[in-house]
């Protein structure tokens, strides 16, 4: 199939800057792949359309303040860098950019004066540098990140640029579990109370965990879809939330995944037909022809033209559907992306 069916128009004024308040007053687009049909709703009326045998899987994972900022010490010029992994040595893999080409064994000073230094001590796949950073103190990743680090805001939101609301805003009610690097963005809609309105109606909530890497903002390149390299991320499913799933399927019910993160995580957890407890990573690409094993409804945004994310909400709903659901969004001038409306996906 051809990466190009996956590609439209779309304004930039479309794209959405800053989010909705409250999160839950987003706009609902409702597609019934079944029905064939689309409708439009608001993001607060969800409790109304999940039934009390349902239940909801949502992606525990809080995002880590990932983006570095600060200088070469050699030239003094800016360097910007975002963390990818703790390599488990020493070392972090980080992308990063600046003027000119910074050579092995030069140092960056991020984070403001006198800032972390970061010692650049070679290459990783995909462009990657691999960096030492030399902390006066011990201290963990986690804990050098939160010192030095910023809300790692998507390119296309302000340049990246996060302001101070951001912080907050770009992180689920939910978020637990410390590690991605971009915000599972279905799950930003929610509240408290859109989970108490769905708790009282007898919806269930369940959670698993998947860690967003930075390939989840990269275009699919190559001319067809067969031919593109999923990333791989981390993910876990527990033995709790892998019986509550097949007891809620046993009696009727529907998996509802808050996002395209939960689904890839739950689909990779149930390649032998159920949903099993699993641990690891996982590079599955859902595309159309999957045969979804887990997930029967999907809680999801707006997503970029030619991006995976978008040909595995077209592996679910139908690529004409969602062709058709996408074309009527940008008519109605949805807005689209992490900061942007929803779309339910049911049927």
């Amino acid at each position: 199939m051809l990466t190009s069916e996956y590609d439209f128009d779309l304004p930039d004024e479309l794209i959405a800057q800053h989010p909705v308040e409250p999160r839950d007053a987003s706009r609902l687009m409702v597609v019934d792949r079944a029905a064939g049909t689309i409708e439009h709703r608001a993001f607060a009326d969800l409790p109304e359309i999940l039934g009390p045998l349902d239940v909801l899987v949502r992606n525990d994972s809080r995002v880590i303040p990932a983006r570095l900022i600060g200088r070469r010490l050699a030239t003094g010029g800016r360097w910007e860098g975002l963390f990818l992994d703790d390599r488990g040595d020493g070392t972090w893999e980080i992308l990063a950019q600046t003027r000119g080409r910074p050579a092995i064994g030069e140092v960056v000073a991020v984070g403001g004066e006198p800032g972390l230094p970061l010692a650049l001590e070679g290459r990783g796949a995909g462009g990657s540098w691999i960096v030492r950073p030399r902390p006066d103190a011990p201290a963990t990743t986690l804990e050098l990140l939160a010192r030095f680090g910023l809300t790692p805001l998507p390119p296309y939101i302000r340049r990246g640029r996060a302001g101070e609301g951001d912080l907050e805003r770009y992180q689920t009610v939910y978020a637990r579990r410390p590690g991605s690097v971009a915000a599972p963005t279905a799950g930003l809609h929610f509240t408290d109370d859109v989970f108490a309105r769905l708790a009282a109606r007898g919806v269930a909530t369940a959670d698993v965990t998947l860690h967003v890497g930075v390939g989840t903002f990269r275009p699919i390149e190559a001319e067809t879809i067969e031919a593109h390299r999923m990333h791989a991320e981390w993910a876990e499913v527990s033995v709790e939330t892998a019986a509550r799933l097949n007891d809620a399927k046993a009696r009727g019910g529907r998996v509802a995944a808050v996002g395209t993160t939960s689904t890839r995580t739950l689909e990779t957890a149930a390649a032998s037909g159920r949903v099993e407890a699993y641990r690891g990573r996982t590079d599955l690409f859902i595309r159309p022809g999957h045969a979804f094993r887990a997930v029967d409804a999907l809680v999801t945004n707006f997503h970029l033209p030619r991006s995976s994310l978008l040909v595995l909400v077209s592996a679910l709903a139908g690529p004409e559907l969602i062709r058709a659901a996408y074309a009527e969004a940008v008519g109605r001038r949805y807005r689209f992306f992490s900061y942007g409306d929803a779309m339910l996906i049911l049927g």
